[in-house]
């Protein structure tokens, strides 16, 4: 049997903190925010992004990154820039976001569903993802936050009456050693596969009980 595929959340997805805004036209008053994939070269750095909303810019200056560890390749991020001139973005701060993608169920040992809040769930412009925003319940042991764990599991894929088909989708979480004094927001990606769905069912284990979303994919 195959061990449960998860993101751990040892680092914070957001990376971007600033202690103070300046007003005006500081360096902060026109930045922005977006999910996006980046993409990396053979020297292993960033050198673009695609927005969630398809908008594609050049990096003014190409960055690394201690979780950029291969090259030719794209990651998932959330980015925070200020557009300049040409089409280029200047970074502010850019963080790696976690993408889960769906597992059958038969081939998952353990299937944790401790409970979690939910925040927001929406597709993608572009249809390729699903992101999750999610209140994480936390705490510190011996100075260092604990860990949660995330999986999807794939219950099933069905053809319906009329010829569509739904996937049926089951977001996994273990709360691990993590106490539970306060809440964090964090946000996830699931990558959705390339045979043809129109819909997913997803469901998750809230403090208030199950919860499930229908998203339509077209």
């Amino acid at each position: 049997m195959r061990k449960l595929l998860l993101y751990t959340f040892l680092l914070l997805l957001f990376s971007c903190e600033t202690d103070s805004y300046e007003k005006g036209q500081g360096k902060y008053s026109l930045m922005r925010a977006d999910f996006a994939e980046l993409a990396v070269n053979s020297q292993q750095q960033g050198v673009s992004f695609v927005t969630d909303e398809g908008e594609q810019l050049a990096l003014a200056n190409p960055l690394t990154a201690s979780w950029i560890t291969r090259p030719d390749t794209t990651y998932r991020t959330i980015v925070y820039y200020n557009k300049v001139e040409n089409g280029r973005a200047e970074i502010v701060s850019l963080g790696r976001m976690g993408v889960l993608s769906p597992v059958p169920h038969w081939r998952l040992k353990e299937m944790p569903q401790d409970p979690l809040g939910v925040e927001s769930v929406w597709l993608t412009r572009n249809g390729k993802y699903i992101n999750l925003g999610l209140l994480l319940k936390n705490g510190r042991i011996e100075d260092e936050e604990g860990t949660h764990v995330l999986g999807l599991c794939r219950d099933t894929v069905l053809k319906n009456d009329n010829q569509t088909q739904t996937a049926y989708y089951r977001l996994l979480h273990s709360q691990g050693d993590a106490p539970q004094y306060y809440t964090n927001r964090r946000y996830v990606s699931i990558l959705l596969p390339q045979e043809h769905l129109d819909t997913v069912r997803l469901s998750m284990e809230t403090y208030s009980g199950r919860l499930e979303k229908v998203i339509a994919l077209q």
